[in-house]
């Protein structure tokens, strides 16, 4: 009776889903990992086939994969973009499982394909690299277990980070995958940082780090064959690093022209590892700067928007996979001018590679997925809250 006299009262319509997650997703990032994505394909349409070749497949046969693996890997970061930190948490800790089992089985049932390491489940119609999909779930578990550690009565996180970092790259170092090791370290000392590790406890940490690689150098043929390489200082031109410093050299500012670069036909490995080279080598430093600037873009604003971010489970994950995201590009690249030694790692979103690009769009997804904005007000409006 009161509706009729007064009417009802006024329906508040639901903001739809889609607006409401263009509106608050860091457009620049998503457009910037899509930019490095087309450079990809683009790199891969005159790294390829010289690969293709030798193996008696059509040129462009590992192009037309790398698009069908970016397909997958693009609903798969999109998805993930829509989820609401909760449900990422719940996804990264279901997925760490999975990875973690994975990788602890690869002695028993993985295979090295020839290339002496021990990192791949073979599929018959395709590989699968656990270690690449463990790493935006390690992020995000740990994130979980240092901020559970900040609540009051929480459980000792920090801690149990630490037990489940070295379980697990000891775990890696059997393999022997010595550079997402590293990468798996350098996260977590990232995100111990900022939740507050005293300055003693991160200079012990890498006191065992260096001390763990001089005893892997002393005992692991792998390990040592590659750090003499990189301390030597002859480059042999007959080696990937040989003939990646002379693609370097060779293209110059402006580079040699499309389709004119020779050394997609001496690296093995012209489509994966040193995919750089091959674009120093035909589009010159500019492409290669430009490169830069977009994984400098994607982790810088995400810095920027996390910095603001009152959750500490959201602000410690987003800062580890922005930090690692822009790591891996940094080995990479390091590697391929030889101010790193050689760890076999891809470049993120341009390398070839199904699970590294599946994996890394998902950890994309998770990272724009903590960076949106969201109706809980800025750091700062709370911290002024407080004061009054």
């Amino acid at each position: 009776m009161t509706e009729m006299v007064y009417g009802a009262a006024p329906r508040q319509a639901k903001d739809p889903i889609l607006p409401r997650w263009w509106r608050t997703i860091d457009k620049w990032s998503v457009s910037c990992i899509l930019l490095l994505f087309a450079i990809g394909i683009l790199l891969g349409l005159a790294a390829s086939p010289p690969l293709a070749q030798r193996n008696g497949l059509e040129p462009f046969y590992y192009v037309e994969r790398q698009v069908m693996f970016g397909v997958v890997a693009f609903i798969a970061m999109f998805a993930t973009t829509m989820m609401s930190p909760v449900m990422v948490r719940r996804l990264a800790v279901l997925g760490f499982i999975g990875a973690f089992v994975a990788i602890a089985l690869l002695p028993a049932l993985g295979t090295d394909f020839g290339k002496g390491a021990v990192r791949w489940y073979s599929l018959g119609f395709a590989s699968f690299q656990p270690s690449e999909f463990m790493k935006p779930f390690y992020v995000v578990m740990v994130a979980w277990l240092m901020a559970a550690s900040q609540e009051i009565q929480g459980p000792p996180g920090k801690s149990m980070s630490l037990i489940l970092t070295l379980v697990l790259v000891g775990f890696l170092a059997v393999q022997p995958d010595f550079g997402q090791s590293a990468l798996i370290l350098f996260a977590w000392g990232v995100m111990y940082f900022l939740a507050g590790a005293p300055y003693i406890l991160i200079v012990g940490a890498a006191a065992v780090v260096v001390a763990s690689g001089f005893a892997f150098y002393q005992n692991s043929e792998h390990f040592a064959r590659r750090i003499d390489g990189f301390l030597n200082p002859q480059v042999d031109p007959n080696t990937q690093l040989g003939f990646a410093t002379n693609a370097i050299r060779e293209g110059g500012f402006f580079g040699v022209g499309v389709g004119e670069g020779q050394v997609k036909w001496s690296l093995p490995d012209a489509h994966t590892d040193f995919i750089i080279a091959v674009a120093a080598e035909e589009y010159g430093l500019i492409l290669v700067l430009l490169i830069i600037a977009l994984y400098a873009t994607v982790v810088v604003r995400s810095f920027l928007r996390l910095i603001n971010e009152r959750d500490p489970f959201i602000r410690l994950a987003g800062t580890g996979l922005a930090a690692m995201f822009g790591v891996q590009a940094l080995i990479n690249m390091g590697v391929a001018v030889r101010l790193l030694p050689a760890k076999g790692m891809t470049l993120p979103f341009v390398s070839y590679g199904g699970s590294s690009l599946i994996a890394t769009g998902i950890a994309a997804g998770m990272l724009i997925a903590f960076t949106r904005y969201r109706p809980q007000g800025r750091i700062e409006d709370f911290l002024r809250a407080r004061g009054h």
